[in-house]
């Protein structure tokens, strides 16, 4: 077993994936202010008048937001695109973008072009949600079993890396200032370029060979270049068995998928852990954390580098989780975090209540938040992705990534659009909202997510077949792998 390759192959897949998402998401806040200044300056060299207040906040709006309309375009592509073209030759694609966005938003300032940089986000985020769901989908089919779920993690943990090296970047003593700002917004093309670069040395996914194209010799040639040399029959008879459990092996589409009731209980799972992540609360905790430093007695000037440690916060306890998933499993990661959450956002916002009423109060609230940070990083920050790519199937699985994206890309969205108001009406008492979401959550994970450490992608189904075939009566039973005249797995 090599599994340095397998991890290689997995940082690669995701640089473009939800690393650049985690960046995106992180540098455009620090160049704010001079993105604003740049289409005000713009507006008036045209126009020879200075832009409204109000057109100039809706057009900041909509720079911000193009991410994740671009997000939602790549993900709904996610399924088509690596079932005609292959994941290989999609990550190929995917860097072409990345490049082709950072020209537009690194050119921006010197065509004096405000248009670029919305075009440059929406490039960014086609990238980022097209990179996210092929990620997930290439973890999941390149890695041993029991290294699936520390493969997995990844995807949270590039995520948080890239979030917090988004930080890292846009401080004025690095990239965030007035002149250099669009080389902050442009830098993802190098990361385009490395994948460029590099990807074409690495094998297509070996059950993409094996189930899709039907090359037995191809894949066992991937899996030796991945594994290392030695007997992959079992590998191959687990692969199969997924085959054969499948009443088509054609890769399907999010309509096909919601149709199918032998998935229906994953489906379920997927729309209620998928939502959770986003409406976890970690937004609010964020938006108040500058608050809380202050009122905690932070200068205001340190208060941007306490922000860079919520980030080193998150990314630590996603690679603690990284460790600790092989371990402990999936559902207990996922139920203890939730838990633990809920009562966080519970004492949290006592807390910001009674701020005024002692002097410790305060100090308890920070404590709070980077305790809340820690549980989310290490619980469903790192695991919900790896449990819903190893919920589904190899020819479900992009349709399964395309809805958790999706769901993804829409709760930002609203987020972004909704937040503010709860914060203006609700105060400190918006936290009870997303505790009943979290406790929803946590109740549906407690009685219905079976655990998955260690288990093939077939054995998962089997989980569910009970209670899928009280759906649907016409669930195939599995043959012996022998039976199955398509390929023989003699070697």
């Amino acid at each position: 077993m090599e599994p340095k390759k397998v991890l290689l192959m997995a940082i690669i897949a995701g640089l473009g994936g939800t690393f650049l998402f985690g960046f995106q998401v992180s540098v455009i806040n620090f160049t704010a202010p001079y993105v604003k200044a740049f289409i005000n300056e713009t507006w008036l060299e045209r126009y020879n008048v200075p832009i409204e207040e109000q057109s100039l906040l809706f057009l900041w709006s909509f720079i911000v937001s193009t991410l994740s309309i671009g997000g939602l375009t790549g993900c709904w592509l996610s399924g088509y695109l690596p079932a005609k073209f292959g994941k290989k030759n999609c990550l190929i694609f995917n860097s072409l973008v990345m490049m082709a966005a950072a020209l537009a938003v690194g050119t921006s300032k010197i065509a004096k072009s405000f248009e670029m940089i919305l075009l440059g986000r929406l490039l960014y985020g086609f990238s980022a949600g097209l990179g996210c769901c092929i990620q997930g989908q290439v973890l999941t089919e390149i890695s041993p079993k029991h290294l699936r779920g520390f493969i997995n993690v990844s995807l949270a943990v590039l995520a948080t890396l890239g979030k917090f090296l988004g930080q890292v970047a846009g401080q004025h003593e690095l990239l965030g200032t007035e002149s250099l700002w669009p080389l902050l917004l442009s830098i993802s093309g190098a990361l385009g370029l490395g994948i460029l670069v590099t990807t074409p040395f690495f094998p297509e996914s070996p059950p993409y060979l094996l189930i899709q194209k039907r090359d037995l010799e191809g894949c066992l040639k991937a899996l030796k270049w991945l594994w290392g040399e030695g007997d992959h029959k079992a590998v191959v008879d687990d692969m199969l068995k997924e085959q054969t459990s499948m009443k088509a092996t054609k890769i399907m589409t999010v309509w096909e998928l919601l149709k199918k009731k032998s998935m229906r209980c994953q489906l379920y799972l997927l729309v209620v852990i998928g939502a959770a992540l986003s409406l976890s609360g970690i937004a609010a905790v964020y938006f108040y954390a500058s608050e809380v430093f202050s009122n905690a007695g932070f200068k205001q000037e340190l208060i941007p580098y306490v922000t860079i440690g919520t980030g080193a916060c998150e990314l630590c306890s996603t690679i603690f989780c990284f460790i600790l998933i092989e371990h402990f499993g999936r559902r207990k990661l996922m139920l203890w975090g939730y838990g633990t959450m809920i009562l966080v956002l519970a004492l949290l916002t006592a807390a910001l209540s009674l701020q005024d009423k002692a002097f410790w109060i305060p100090y308890c609230s920070t404590g709070l938040i980077f305790l809340f940070i820690v549980v989310y990083g290490m619980g469903p920050a790192g695991t919900t992705l790896p449990v819903i790519a190893e919920l589904f199937t190899t020819s479900s699985r992009p349709a399964a990534l395309v809805i958790t994206m999706t769901l993804h890309w829409l709760g930002i969205y609203l987020l972004g659009m909704l937040f503010p108001y709860a914060a203006l009406y609700l105060g400190t008492f918006c936290f009870l909202v997303f505790m009943v979401f979290i406790v929803i959550a946590w109740g549906v994970i407690f009685c219905f997510l079976p655990e998955t450490k260690g288990k093939s992608i077939a054995d998962i189904q089997g989980e569910f077949r009970k209670s899928n075939m009280e759906k649907d009566g016409n669930v195939p039973m599995i043959k012996p792998v022998c039976e199955d005249d398509t390929v023989c797995t003699k070697l």
